[in-house]
């Protein structure tokens, strides 16, 4: 009679510790990071802060300091942008000046202004059209006047002529704008990949920490089994030290699950920019479904998107430019000129005057001896062909980074599924062994060790899990399309 109450009570003290463990559903999950119960622990649920993957996002797009700093970055690149196409807008300049002088002859006040504005065409049509006045008032002269306008214009013929090389600087400017909009693109993208590590590692940590809870109440439940085996004389008293020792080492182990938590938290905390003394729980269930990638549809895919890439193939477009006005800087500088203009005199003694003057020619520099032209176009050359060799070598690194990426999902989900089926045949196999401890057909040692192989399946099944979201991340980050994958448009 009593060795039946003694199984019935050894039978009830395992029912719980023999019950298999499912992947986590999102009420469980948000709990992961709070202390078992078991363990006397106080809970962090009244105060905790549940924040979800997308939730996490939004929140680093608002206040993620890298983000924030790239867009600052911004409005110094857009005014660059502006000052180079305001290049044929015509400029304005007013110089003027007021004296107050006198000699040995006379004394006289004198002011001038002269405002002129010029003219820079696509073609590379130089015009100026200039007004200058003069005001002097001497006491002894009298009052004298002079005003007059004139035009220039010039026409290059060779240096500096033709569309191409006028609106150089202005299509660069533009190139740069599209490298600078791809590079923020980039630094988006990377700052969401980090938040979402970094968000995965804190539930993992979440989940390691519940894993370690789980693994010592097991561990506490085995200890009162061995202590009622004892009592009713099935089990020798110093059998019981391996179950001390084991609740001892459990008990270090949800320690250093707990540390990893927290450290996980200030990681996204940081990422988030906020006040790191926020209780941070994530909430997302931890599972995953099977996702099914074409090869060559990806690197279609990543070819059109991905930031660095698309930026080395505008680097080629930007040295053909640099050739192109370097050869033109070798030319002879021959231009038409012409231009005219007329001056008033007016004096309080002599009455007024008026003269005017035309003028039309070419006029022609040639450079000689000077190699700093050759130079230049050697230079820009070589800029061309390395560009074209760091395509090609960008280009095959992105298909090696595409090729990795599509193989690494398909493997971490095989590495998944494995993990998953040896947590579900560890947790049975404990099972039965704890039942055959109950009848005297298992020892201790047999038991402990069962249990540490399903702590290793268990913490095995959610690295490869975590692994394997990871691995969705830096997918989306190499094709370039992190920011379509989660419905994101660059406030730019």
């Amino acid at each position: 009679m009593t060795e039946r109450l003694v199984l019935a009570l050894l039978l009830s003290l395992l029912g719980l510790g023999a019950q298999a463990q499912p992947p986590l559903a999102p009420a469980q999950a948000s709990r992961a990071g709070a202390p078992s119960p078991a363990l006397g622990g106080l809970s962090l649920k009244a105060r905790q802060i549940d924040l979800s993957l997308s939730d996490a996002i939004y929140l680093g797009l608002r206040d993620n300091r890298a983000i924030r700093s790239a867009y600052l970055e911004r409005i110094a690149q857009k005014f660059d942008l502006r000052v180079a196409e305001d290049r044929f807008t015509p400029k304005l300049v007013v110089r003027g000046n007021a004296l107050s002088n006198h000699n040995q002859a006379d004394r006289y006040r004198q002011g001038d202004i002269a405002p002129s504005t010029t003219l820079l065409t696509p073609y590379g049509t130089r015009v100026s059209l200039g007004w200058a006045y003069r005001h002097t008032d001497a006491d002894l002269a009298g009052l004298t006047r002079n005003d007059g306008a004139n035009l220039t214009l010039i026409q290059p013929l060779l240096r500096g002529a033709g569309r191409d090389v006028a609106t150089a600087p202005v299509q660069l400017a533009r190139l740069g704008e599209q490298v600078n909009r791809l590079a923020l693109k980039d630094t988006v993208a990377q700052s969401i990949t980090r938040i979402i590590t970094a968000y995965r590692a804190l539930l993992q940590s979440q989940e390691q920490l519940q894993i370690a809870g789980d693994a010592l109440a097991r561990a506490r439940q085995l200890l009162e089994v061995n202590q009622a085996m004892i009592g009713a004389g099935r089990m020798a008293a110093f059998e019981i030290v391996q179950t001390e020792a084991e609740v001892a080492t459990q008990e270090l182990g949800h320690e250093e699950a707990r540390n990893q938590l927290d450290a996980a938290r200030l990681a996204l905390l940081q990422l988030l920019a906020l006040d790191l003394d926020t209780p941070l729980v994530a909430s997302d269930a931890v599972q995953a479904d099977a996702l099914e990638v074409d090869a060559a549809q990806a690197m279609a895919q990543a070819e059109t998107m991905q930031p660095n890439y698309l930026i080395q193939l505008i680097g080629n477009q930007q040295a053909a430019i640099n050739l192109t006005v370097a050869r033109n800087e070798r030319l002879w500088d021959v231009s038409l000129v012409g231009g005219g203009g007329q001056v008033r005199d007016r004096n309080s003694h002599n009455g007024s005057s008026r003269s005017w003057e035309n003028y039309v020619g070419v006029q022609v520099e040639i450079p000689i001896g000077d190699l700093s032209t050759r130079q230049a176009e050697v230079q820009a050359r070589v800029g061309v062909e390395n560009q074209q060799v760091r395509v090609q070598e960008a280009r095959q690194q992105l298909q090696r980074d595409v090729t990795n990426a599509v193989r690494d999902i398909a493997v971490r989900w095989r590495q998944y599924q494995i993990a998953l089926r040896a947590q579900t045949l560890s947790q049975r196999k404990l099972q039965i062994e704890r039942e055959k401890l109950t009848v005297g057909r298992s020892s201790n040692f047999q038991v402990l060790s069962f249990e540490n192989d399903l702590r290793s399946a268990q913490n095995a099944r959610l690295n490869a899990l975590i692994s394997y979201l990871n691995a969705q991340a830096e997918l989306d980050q190499t094709l370039g399309t992190t920011l379509q994958s989660w419905d994101i448009a660059l406030n730019d």
